[in-house]
């Protein structure tokens, strides 16, 4: 499944308010194995013949308009593109906003639009809460963050035609890759770029990143939801 040489589009979804390390966390990691990154890493030892197996990545910032948009914390983000006017995509990321909020007027007609030509959608934290409310989870195993799990059975909120996994950092359902609170994105990043990108790059990517990613399970945060059956 290796996407050496291949030319990407990826997305990123501002939906406003969202966590910054859920965005920047996966994004900065899945791209640090882009041509252009890894081009800069020969001066530390990376072989020329790896650099012609990294993808090249273009990145594109949605949101409705091109105003900033402002994360939990960080400066202010500015859109590359809106809902409308986005080039095609090949991966889409969505990090994790306020679960109680509605998606942003004309978010969910994009999801809903975009999803079936996507290879993977990547939701970190209750970035896949927010997706289920246009039911394009349904029938999918998702991971969420767990407070956000526990509290939105509690409230009736949940999407039950999703089931909801609380006992892992990260899942992947066919296309739906999908994380736990804020870290997993991390992790799930990790996961991505391990099955999608060539082995000998993503190895010498790891001493360069300094961060050993953690397995899907066991999961030291599983005993948050333990005693609560909420996907009933």
């Amino acid at each position: 499944m290796s996407a050496g040489g291949q030319n990407l589009s990826f997305g990123l979804l501002l939906p406003g308010q969202f966590q910054w390390l859920d965005a920047a966390g996966p994004v900065d990691l899945i791209n640090s194995h882009s041509r252009p990154v890894v081009q800069g890493l020969t001066s530390l030892g990376l072989p020329q013949e790896l650099v012609e197996k990294a993808p090249v990545i273009t990145w594109h910032y949605i949101s409705s308009d091109r105003s900033p948009i402002q994360a939990s914390s960080g400066p202010p983000l500015l859109p590359t593109a809106t809902y409308a006017d986005c080039p095609p995509l090949d991966y889409l990321v969505v990090p994790g906003p306020d679960p109680t909020a509605p998606l942003p007027p004309g978010c969910a007609e994009f999801l809903k639009e975009r999803f079936e030509g996507l290879k993977g959608l990547l939701t970190v934290c209750t970035g896949s809460t927010a997706v289920a409310t246009t039911g394009l989870l349904d029938g999918y195993k998702v991971c969420t963050n767990k407070f956000a799990l526990k509290a939105l059975h509690a409230a009736g909120l949940l999407n039950k035609k999703v089931t909801w996994v609380g006992d892992r950092r990260w899942i992947v359902d066919r296309k739906v890759w999908s994380a736990a609170g804020v870290t997993a994105g991390l992790d799930l990043g990790a996961e991505f770029v391990r099955v999608n990108f060539d082995p000998k790059l993503v190895e010498f990517l790891k001493g360069v990143v300094e961060y050993k990613a953690n397995p899907d399970q066991p999961d030291d945060f599983a005993y948050i939801l333990e005693g609560i059956d909420y996907n009933n």
